[in-house]
């Protein structure tokens, strides 16, 4: 590249979100310590608050059939009911691990603009490292 040159790359929404959802699919298997070939990705975007969430579970139960993410999950309410899980992609303490039942819950609940301190102390959950639970 040339001495008096700067190459420039500017993302709208649409490429910005395409990049991030793109990335996490791409490196799954570090992010959340899982074969990707065994799980379903279903992501969002809070383009309000700036924020991303993406989950990954089980796609198919003993028998062979698909396990779609329960249709009572909203990830939208997700987002704002549940803490960030890491400040960086880049630590080994990524992600939080809760049960299907859990986050049905946090969808159903009508003012879900809980402070995430209270939040901790309310809602029981697993959080993992690096395949183990605690």
């Amino acid at each position: 590249m040339r001495e008096d040159r700067i190459r420039v790359i500017k993302l709208g929404k649409q490429a910005l979100f395409e990049f991030i959802y793109e990335n996490f699919i791409d490196d799954q298997e570090t992010f959340f310590d899982i074969d990707p070939i065994d799980v379903i990705d279903s992501f969002d975007m809070d383009w309000d608050n700036g924020q991303f969430i993406f989950c990954v579970h089980k796609s198919e139960d003993n028998n062979g059939n698909v396990l779609p993410l329960p249709k009572e999950i909203d990830l939208q309410k997700i987002m704002r009911a549940i803490p960030d899980t890491t400040e960086t992609m880049f630590s080994p303490n990524r992600y939080r691990e809760y049960t299907k039942d859990e986050l049905v819950s946090l969808s159903k609940k009508k003012n879900i603009n809980l402070n995430p301190v209270e939040l901790f102390f309310v809602i029981p959950r697993r959080i993992c490292f690096a395949n183990s639970v605690s």
